[in-house]
Formats: C-alpha cells, structure tokens, sequence
C-alpha cells in the first residue's frame, strides 16, 4: 500500500534582506514533507528550492507534491525528474528518515559540528557583524560580493580583512556576479591576504574554462557552488577537469545517495553548505553527508551552515521536526 505523504509549506523571514548578485532575498520558503507507515513510524523531509542556483522553483515544487499519490512508496521517489532536484532530496531523505526511524528516539541528537563558517551581510555591513560571530566561537567567515560598486566593496574588504583576528579565515563568494577583469582585481587584492581562504564561484557557470585558468594564474583557491548546483552539474564539473573546491549544497543537489555514492567515489574537495534550509534537512546532511567517512570534507575547512543568525523564527531551528511540522498545521498542501 506504500507510506503517506503529506506536505507543509512554510515561510521564514529574514531578520535583514539578504543581498547577492542574485539580487536581494528577504523571505525563505520551502515545503516539510511527512512519511508515515502502516504501523504509525514518521519520516521527516525537506523541499527548499533555490531557482538561481539552478533548483526547480517552489511553484514547480508544489505542483510535485500535488502530483503524487496519498500512498507512495519507493518507486514513485525514484521516479522524480532531475530537473526537480530539491524535491528528489527532499522525499528520499524523508524516506531514509522513516526507514531508519527508532520509536525510542524521534530525532537526531543536537547538532554540534566542529566549526562553522557564519555567513556576514555584504559590503560594509560585515565590519561591524564579524566580532559578535566571533564572540559566539566563530573562525571561518563568508562575505558576499559582485552586489555593489567594486571599489566601495574592496575596500569594505580591505578593513575587514584589517581587523579579522590573524587566525581566522575569510571566503569571499560572487555567485557568478564577476566578469574576468574584476575577478582578476579580486584575485590579486586576495594573494596579499592568506587569510582567504577561497573565492567562491567568481564567474558564471558557463565559463568554467575560464574559471579553469583563473585557478591555474592566482594563489587563491577558487571554489564552485552554482556550478555545482547538482549532481549533474557536479559530474560535469569533475568530467571536464575540475579538482579544485566544490560547495555542495546537499538540500538541491539531487538524491542524496547518489550524491553520496559520488563523493565516496571521488575524491572531492567539497565543503557541505547551506541552501538556508531548516533544521530538519541541515540534520538529515549532518547524520547522511557530513559525517561519511570517506565523504571528502576536509576537517580544517569549516562547515558552511553559519546561517542561524539570519533569521527571526527561531521554531525552525527547533530539535523536533515533529513539533515543527505541528506549527505549520494551516499550510498543507492539498
């Protein structure tokens, strides 16, 4: 008879917009989906779409959930286009969670990986956002670029850099929002400052070659993220020669077993990140992903799920996916 599948929609604010070459992002919105079996066990998932990086949208999204039956079992996840990545991850990993389920534990215990990098505003914003991170036991930043006026932004960069304590680490990321030129005035800005620790994603993802050679003439490791949006993307990446960092956003990368068959039969230099997912798929990754042994994450490369400080509901940072999946009760999706 299969396992029924309902589903939530749910929407988080931002405490401030998010601002990248994507354009500005103030609200997150995503779909909880809940397996439950004959005998009452739940499995808990995640659809988090993010369009720009190359995900289904969330209208496409929820038009998945209203296609598949009331009753479904492994097949009917199988069969999920590639081109709806985030709603592959979201129902197989609903699927693991039940299968695995322990009456005696609903959930995982509280996350508390080694380090995180915190993702700071972009610009002058994160002068004054770096210190209170710090001060909660931060090391590895992320800051924003390719969103304003380059000078205002190297030199927002500049003074950053200048009070960053000598052990942290700094990753700049563009999101594809640098032509060649400005890649290359970042690039040599960053070869003074070995405390970048990479320039994520300085040009589209049509322009591997060129991203290729960018790696090949500075000392800054240069790390793909949109480029690697997917499974698919990621093959192609690694086919066409790419052996530098991967940042692999797990929640729209696409089946999460075969994103981890990929990465035990390849070694990647991959850092796990953030889709800006709730906590019921960032602990899926953490207890599915991150702790493979043979998963490809460096253990002196900081996790990229700094992201909790962005937001204003704390309930979705909450241990129970159960009790959240309660407060969501006038949001399902018929």
């Amino acid at each position: 008879m299969g396992v029924r599948a309902e589903f939530r929609e749910y929407r988080r604010a931002f405490r401030r917009p998010l601002m990248t070459a994507h354009g500005v992002w103030s609200e997150r919105r995503g779909i909880l989906v809940k397996l439950t079996d004959a005998a009452g066990r739940t499995g808990y998932g995640e659809i988090a779409p993010l369009p720009w990086f190359g995900s289904e949208t969330l209208e496409a999204a929820i038009a998945l959930c209203q296609s598949l039956p009331e009753f479904l079992d492994l097949a009917d996840i199988r069969a999920i286009a590639p081109t709806l990545p985030a709603g592959q991850f979201g129902l197989e990993s609903a699927w693991d969670s039940l299968m695995q389920h322990d009456p005696r534990k609903s959930d995982l215990p509280a996350w508390e990986p080694p380090h995180l990098s915190a993702l700071l505003p972009a610009g002058e914003g994160a002068i004054s956002a770096w210190k209170p991170l710090w001060d909660r036991g931060h090391r590895t930043f992320k800051q924003k670029i390719g969103v304003g006026e380059l000078a205002a932004e190297q030199a927002a960069f500049a003074e950053l850099i200048g009070q960053l304590p000598p052990r942290a680490r700094l990753r700049l990321d563009a999101n594809g929002g640098l032509d060649w030129d400005t890649a290359c005035r970042w690039l040599e800005q960053c070869a003074a400052h070995p405390q970048v620790e990479f320039l994520e994603q300085p040009l589209a993802p049509s322009q591997l070659d060129a991203m290729l050679k960018l790696a090949e003439r500075f000392p800054t490791p240069l790390a793909l993220d949109e480029s690697v949006a997917t499974l698919a993307q990621l093959r192609t990446c690694w086919q066409r020669g790419w052996r530098g960092v991967v940042v692999i956003k797990a929640a729209i990368a696409g089946f999460p077993s075969q994103v981890r068959a990929f990465c035990q039969q390849h070694p990647v230099d991959l850092v796990w990140s953030s889709a800006l997912e709730t906590a019921v798929a960032r602990r899926y990754i953490q207890a599915h992903l991150v702790q493979l042994e043979h998963s490809g994450n460096r253990p002196d490369r900081a996790l990229g799920y700094g992201v909790a400080h962005w937001f204003c509901d704390p309930a979705f940072e909450q241990d129970s996916a159960a009790a959240l999946w309660q407060t969501l009760t006038a949001s399902a999706i018929a």
